[in-house]
């Protein structure tokens, strides 16, 4: 059960680990693109191109969908970003019960954002881990844990597409084990927990009052969606990448002190320090490196941005 990109390399290790998939579960197609069209899931198009029954209820809810999943007889339900909530009945429904891919290390970020959180909590580290599911938020038993590094240029795109490639390894070494009996699951610390809430398109607006520090962190974790911006000339301004740069220096060799939203060629000013913008995108423009856009916008220097 799977809908975005991340449970596709999770599928993928399923079958060249060997073993039978019953059904693929995933979201309805959902009208994608400028044109709307209706477009599957990543999970879809590869469940059909390897030939599996693929399943898009619009909920798990329903007896129909509950007995059609109850005759495909499971024996064990893999769940990876599947975007539904699976109710007591399912859950109880295969065998070797339903395992899910969590991409941090539990209990420390559950809920809709662990990557984007733990990007915006500066983390160093995070990591993959395999629960056995139960009714609460990502709250069941551990079965195996995998720790990763955080990159200095992670984003979430960039550090969710490694977490899958991982998860999905860590999966295929983990099913053997726990169908054969050999791993004994681990009770989350409920004390340790945190929980992450889903972004909105407002988390990606940047307040230059905060910390470079902080600023770019949230341009990492913002990034594809919803996108860091600000704006500048009435027009918003994507930061698709950037540097905290503290303390950045003029060719004189004077530290340079911007006031927060104060634009200058080596970068913007913010409540402590200075953030160096590495690529942008102007509305109505395409996405483009800093040198080339002060290049066409030479009033940019001087600007204040908000």
């Amino acid at each position: 059960m799977g809908t975005p990109q991340f449970g596709v390399p999770v599928l993928e290790n399923i079958l060249s680990a060997g073993f039978r998939v019953a059904g693929v579960y995933t979201q309805p197609d959902r009208p994608a693109g400028r044109g709307q069209e209706m477009e599957p899931s990543p999970v879809k198009k590869l469940a059909l191109a390897r030939g599996l029954p693929v399943f898009q209820p619009e909920t798990l809810n329903d007896a129909v969908e509950i007995a059609q999943l109850v005759a495909l007889k499971p024996e064990v339900v893999v769940v990876a970003a599947y975007s539904h909530i699976l109710r007591k009945e399912v859950l109880g429904l295969p065998p070797k019960g339903c395992i899910n891919l969590h991409p941090s290390l539990l209990p420390r970020y559950r809920g809709a954002a662990p990557v984007a959180g733990a990007l915006l909590a500066g983390e160093t580290t995070t990591g993959i881990t395999i629960m056995l599911m139960d009714e609460g938020l990502d709250s069941g038993p551990i079965l195996t844990q995998r720790q990763e590094s955080i990159l200095p240029a992670d984003t979430t795109g960039s550090l969710t597409t490694r977490l899958a490639d991982r998860g999905g390894k860590l999966l295929a070494e983990t099913l053997p084990l726990w169908l054969r009996g050999d791993i004994l699951p681990r009770p989350q610390d409920p004390a340790l927990a945190t929980v992450t809430r889903k972004l909105e398109k407002e988390d990606g607006k940047l307040d230059w009052r905060m910390q470079a520090e902080l600023i770019w962190r949230q341009v990492r974790a913002c990034y594809p969606w919803p996108g860091a911006y600000t704006f500048w000339a009435g027009r918003r301004l994507k930061i698709i990448s950037a540097v905290p740069a503290p303390q950045m220096s003029a060719p004189i060799g004077q530290v340079v002190l911007l006031p927060p939203g104060h634009a200058a060629p080596v970068g913007v000013g913010t409540g402590k320090g200075v953030l160096g913008l590495l690529r942008v995108q102007l509305e109505g423009k395409a996405e483009t490196n800093t040198p080339d856009f002060l290049r066409g916008a030479r009033d940019f220097a001087g600007a204040t941005l908000g």
